[in-house]
């Protein structure tokens, strides 16, 4: 089972393996202000910071 990391970055695919959304529903949701946004790396290389995706995840889990 994959794991998420402690830090770093995760790009689009990774993400996708540990929120259960699209990628319509994501960029949807980026969009929303609801779901952490992006960071541009490059020109042609946005990623999610790994910290972001945890705190989120933690937040959803605080909710239930």
């Amino acid at each position: 089972m994959p794991t998420l990391p402690q830090t770093g970055f995760v790009r689009q695919a990774q993400v996708l393996v540990f929120i259960p959304f699209s990628r319509a529903t994501l960029w949807r949701r980026v969009s929303a202000g609801t779901f952490p946004a992006p960071v541009k790396l490059s020109e042609r290389i946005t990623a999610w910071r790994v910290e972001d995706i945890r705190q989120w995840i933690a937040e959803q889990g605080a909710r239930d």
